[in-house]
């Protein structure tokens, strides 16, 4: 099982060619994993960036190495979100946390935690920053969702709820959006190389009773016909592409990152 990019694969600086020279972008979740390598791309096509992030030391550090501003949010609460920079032409929405259980014994606080981070969240930013891109007549929405936007897995009742609420909020942006010029979509890739991910390994391991290696093997990469881990790279690179000059009619979608997991 491979594991890495794979040889060729040009990172997103070389394979855009995009100019974000002039654009501002904000990207939660920016300290680590998919968020960190959103934020650097991003600010490598010339953007300035936000990063946001709950941790402070990963955000100061991530806005320090790409000329950034750092933001440290608990996004899981509302008044901070609300005082988040509103002039913002990209909106990356990737912040998101993990909760592995049985849907009979899935805590009810942690359910509503993973709502209010991964859809209450995004809807706040996106009332917040519309306006400025309605205003510009350009703006871009990623929602960095997940192949569980698309598919269900057991043990996930939380995840996949927040992740399918999201696809629905991208899609009411799209529409509301279009007129402004403004595009919203979701990327949707299967399992990445992130710290969230790790993490889950260990929660999947305990749940089903099976070692580490069975859970990448068995349960992560089960479904996927390309059997690795997506770098935060390749998820980045799709981000960037969805902010640049060819993709203004696209709007409204759902790209899947997920090895074909969703193809048989």
């Amino acid at each position: 099982m491979t594991s890495a990019i794979p040889p060729g694969f040009p990172g997103t600086a070389a394979a855009a060619g995009i100019d974000l020279e002039g654009r501002t972008a904000l990207v939660t979740g920016a300290g680590s994993g998919i968020g960190r390598a959103c934020a650097t791309a991003l600010a490598g096509a010339g953007a300035h960036v936000h990063v946001v992030d709950i941790d402070a030391a990963a955000a100061g550090a991530v806005a320090g190495a790409i000329g950034g501003r750092a933001h440290v949010v608990d996004l899981a609460q509302a008044a901070p979100v609300e005082e988040l920079p509103a002039e913002v032409d990209i909106l990356v929405n990737n912040a998101g946390l993990q909760h592995v259980a049985p849907l009979t014994d899935f805590p009810p606080d942690r359910f509503e935690l993973l709502q209010r981070v991964m859809v209450h969240a995004p809807f706040l930013l996106l009332r917040r920053t519309l306006p400025h891109m309605y205003a510009r007549g350009w703006g871009r929405v990623v929602n960095i969702s997940s192949v569980h936007g698309l598919r269900a897995s057991a043990y996930k009742a939380g995840y996949v709820t927040a992740k399918h609420a999201l696809e629905g909020l991208s899609k009411v942006t799209a529409v509301e959006g279009a007129p402004h010029g403004v595009t919203s979509n979701c990327v949707n890739p299967g399992y990445v190389r992130t710290p969230l991910v790790e993490r889950q390994i260990a929660a999947q391991a305990a749940a089903h009773g099976i070692d580490a290696d069975r859970v990448v093997a068995e349960v992560m990469l089960g479904r996927s016909a390309v059997k690795r881990l997506i770098e935060p790279e390749e998820v980045a690179a799709a981000v960037l592409w969805l902010c640049g000059p060819h993709t203004g009619f696209l709007s409204g979608a759902s790209i899947p990152l997920d090895g074909g997991w969703t193809a048989a």
